[in-house]
């Protein structure tokens, strides 16, 4: 079963390198690792040159990490594909799960894992918010999911052949496109749950979810009320939860 893995890149020197490494190190026998670099200028593309012979890469100006997805997508042959951030990384064997698990629910269209949060330096941070999306993943829902983004992109792998139906990630969406395509997918197929550890969020004050949390879960509320018309209960528990976790981020922010 081939499998894609498509990281979008911009200006990610500091961390890249262990992102590629913890996707080549998968050993997995049948990958293609397809790296969009949005014309970095601090020293990415010399790191992309090392691996050459190893991935698929292309720096060049876009219009966004979306743009940057899209691309990788639209030219990736594996038949399971994900992305994969250019800070984040994937735990061990984690593709090898992927592909068992699908050989075992053919019916399956896309599955998702546990995901830990790590710092600059890799190291585990912010367990309680772990904990708390571990317990909320065990069984998917779309209610649930409407009321809640409790799915760690990281983590989350697809068939390719989802594309056809439902296109590809919105490249309006510039915090959210995750979770925007989460509820596309959703609302025609239940996704598949994997009870280990996949990937590797990196949670840093510069980087782009560090940065952006408030805006990221306005916007999820607004994809919230978009596709939850007919799920009213989800979307004001998901305005209940937009509540609980800016809270709890402002208090996780005074402990850094």
């Amino acid at each position: 079963m081939k499998m894609s893995i498509i990281t979008p890149s911009f200006n990610q020197a500091a961390f890249i390198e262990r992102t590629i490494q913890s996707v080549l190190s998968q050993n997995y026998p049948d990958l293609e690792y397809i790296v969009m670099d949005g014309g970095s200028t601090d020293g990415t593309v010399e790191i992309l040159q090392k691996y050459s012979d190893r991935i698929i890469w292309k720096s060049e100006k876009d219009n966004g990490q979306s743009d940057a997805i899209n691309k990788g997508l639209q030219i990736a042959t594996g038949e399971i594909v994900a992305y994969l951030n250019s800070d984040d990384t994937y735990e061990p064997d984690a593709l090898q799960k992927v592909a068992d698990f699908f050989e075992k629910n053919p019916d399956k269209k896309w599955v998702y894992g546990k995901c830990k949060i790590i710092d600059a330096e890799d190291h585990e941070i912010r367990k309680p918010i772990t904990t708390y999306k571990n317990i909320l993943l065990r069984k998917y829902s779309y209610a649930k999911l409407l009321s809640e983004n409790f799915i760690s992109q990281p983590a989350t792998f697809w068939k390719a052949q989802i594309h056809s139906e439902i296109g590809f990630f919105n490249e309006m969406e510039h915090y959210c496109m995750d979770y925007e395509f989460w509820l596309r997918i959703g609302q025609l197929h239940p996704a598949g749950v994997i009870d280990s550890y996949l990937a590797n969020f990196r949670y840093y004050t510069n980087s782009k979810s560090g940065s952006v949390n408030k805006k990221q879960f306005q916007d999820e509320f607004r994809l919230a009320k978009k596709f939850g018309a007919n799920h009213p209960v989800s979307v004001f528990l998901h305005k209940v939860n937009y509540y609980k976790i800016t809270g709890i981020y402002q208090i996780l922010s005074l402990f850094k």
